[in-house]
């Protein structure tokens, strides 16, 4: 029996994915989660062997928790399914070495079919979300990715480089960087594009 947990924010499609999956007579659909906190403290508990997890949830989104099971070498393996074929996203999934991407929006039989591929070790990806990704490179460093975020946050620039422990002019710096790497004239236009990428 194939031990899932579904972890997504909206009650009623997480209802009816458990439901749909405990059709499948070899999988067991054995906890739900609302957030990505919540996802965490169900896979340390019950052990399951596949979790699936939503990008954007309170807390921590679904690639928290895939980077976060990375760096505990968990066993759990890890299918993202989102509806949304953000570059940055599939970046971030490749990154965390999620077996599976996915789409909310096909069949459930292909998503009961995708999970048992997953638990024999391979690796499952919808192939409009590969082809978004395709060409789509984030031009970002990481730490000019970390300090728009922050920005995002509506933190100042003396706030971030106290957090950073970065003087303020080498933050200044970074966020004039990655207006020019985004190529966009200020800060409001760099968060949108950064976010719509998914690269922060």
């Amino acid at each position: 029996m194939i031990r899932i947990i579904i972890s997504e924010d909206q009650r009623m499609l997480r209802g009816a994915l458990g439901t749909l999956l405990s059709f499948e007579e070899d999988i067991e659909v054995v906890g739900q989660a609302e957030n990505g906190e919540e996802a965490l403290l169900l896979i340390n508990k019950l052990k399951p062997d596949v979790c699936l997890l939503d990008i954007e949830m309170p807390l921590k989104s679904g690639l928290d928790v895939a980077e976060e099971l990375q760096r505990r070498n968990s066993d759990c393996k890890v299918v993202i399914l989102t509806t949304f074929a953000r570059p940055g996203y599939f970046e971030r999934a490749l990154k965390a070495n999620v077996h599976g991407y996915l789409l909310k929006d096909g069949p459930s039989e292909e998503l009961a079919e995708a999970i048992r591929q997953v638990v024999k070790g391979k690796r499952e990806f919808a192939s409009e979300l590969i082809f978004g990704h395709m060409g789509k490179e984030n031009p970002l460093s990481e730490r000019e990715r970390e300090v728009l975020a922050l920005v995002a946050e509506g933190k100042t620039a003396k706030e971030i480089s106290a957090s950073l422990y970065l003087s303020s002019g080498t933050i200044r710096n970074y966020i004039s960087e990655a207006l020019n790497k985004l190529e966009v004239k200020n800060r409001i236009e760099a968060i949108s594009k950064a976010k719509n990428n998914g690269w922060i």
